[in-house]
């Protein structure tokens, strides 16, 4: 560092000093002419000044310069592929689910129908369970039925034969 600003501090210092002892001149003393060693010390030290400049300040600034471009530009191709996978994750994110949602809604379809299904031969089963029974039992009224006529028949007519031998005073 202290090699640089040796070799810098120089040349501008000398030109430093030669501007400085430039007196102004105002509009009234207007000289188009410059003074002649002035110029040429002046243009010797621009030509002595061009190159290390160029390669202290100029070559570096404009390489980092260049580099930040490229690092940009870098970073844009890759957020820009990001963008694109993450865009394309997405899209397959929403088939995805789209299809396990009609595959589900599917299946919610199909487990329903059976359901229905088992529900409506469970209730024909047990209608048919209670039609049985039902007829079953109204056999069995009609066979207790017939036997109880058949039996109030025989005793209606002893209760008769009863009843009319009372009334009439002797058996028949």
């Amino acid at each position: 560092m202290s090699w640089m600003r040796r070799t810098l501090s120089r040349p501008f210092a000398c030109a430093a000093v030669l501007l400085a002892a430039t007196p102004a001149l105002a509009a009234g003393d207007l000289v188009l002419i410059p003074e002649i060693p002035l110029l040429v010390s002046l243009i010797v030290m621009f030509l002595v000044l061009v190159v290390p400049v160029n390669l202290l300040l100029l070559k570096p600034l404009l390489k980092v310069l260049d580099e930040r471009a490229e690092k940009i530009d870098g970073t844009r191709s890759h957020a820009d592929k990001l963008e694109r996978e993450a865009t394309e994750i997405l899209d397959r994110y929403e088939t995805a689910v789209r299809v396990v949602r009609e595959e589900s809604e599917q299946q919610r379809r199909t487990v329903l129908e059976a359901a229905r299904g088992q529900s409506a031969e469970t209730t024909g089963t047990a209608r048919k369970a209670a039609e049985q029974q039902i007829d079953e039992a109204r056999r069995e009224v009609s066979a207790a039925l017939d036997q109880a006529r058949t039996g109030l028949r025989g005793q209606a007519q002893d209760l008769a034969q009863q009843a009319a031998s009372q009334v009439l005073g002797r058996a028949l």
